[in-house]
């Protein structure tokens, strides 16, 4: 995991970066602006932002960059909405990847939350399941990704069961 390397090289924690990595893998690359399939202007490793424009190009060293922005800024919101919570590592793992790719409002207004926040931390890695539309579509990218999530954060929570 080159990625999660130089994530690491950037000051992250071994899960962020880990998280990160995988991220970047589900997302994918694209050094040119795109409409993602919930019909969201995105670039590089599905960094949005009001700012992107059609038509735009990135190189590889600007896509890193907004990926440890964005991570940052999304590790940071899910830290302070489980807060006083532990996060195990796998929870943090597919917690971190979940609000990257949904957002923290979507994250911030969930059943996976409110279960997270109640103790219920088994039926809160299972809601991740529930989480695979995009305008009224069910993403085969999506029901796999939600499936890893899921194996991650599961691992976290049987593991300190």
């Amino acid at each position: 995991m080159k990625l999660a390397k130089a994530l690491t090289a950037l000051g992250f924690t071994a899960a962020v970066a880990f998280a990160g990595a995988f991220i970047a893998e589900k997302e994918g690359v694209m050094l040119t602006t795109y409409v993602d399939p919930a019909g969201i202007m995105t670039a590089c490793y599905g960094h949005t932002s009001p700012k992107l424009k059609e038509g735009q190009v990135f190189t590889e060293a600007e896509c890193l960059e907004k990926l440890a922005k964005d991570l940052s800024r999304h590790n940071d919101a899910l830290l302070k909405l489980t807060a006083p919570l532990h996060l195990t590592r796998g929870e943090h793992i597919a917690y971190l990847s979940f609000i990257y790719n949904v957002g923290p409002g979507a994250f911030e207004r969930s059943t996976l939350r409110a279960y997270l926040m109640q103790g219920h931390r088994l039926k809160a890695c299972n809601e991740l399941r529930r989480w695979v539309w995009a305008n009224g579509v069910k993403l085969p990218g999506l029901v796999s990704r939600r499936e890893q999530e899921r194996r991650y954060c599961l691992r976290g929570v049987l593991s300190n069961a």
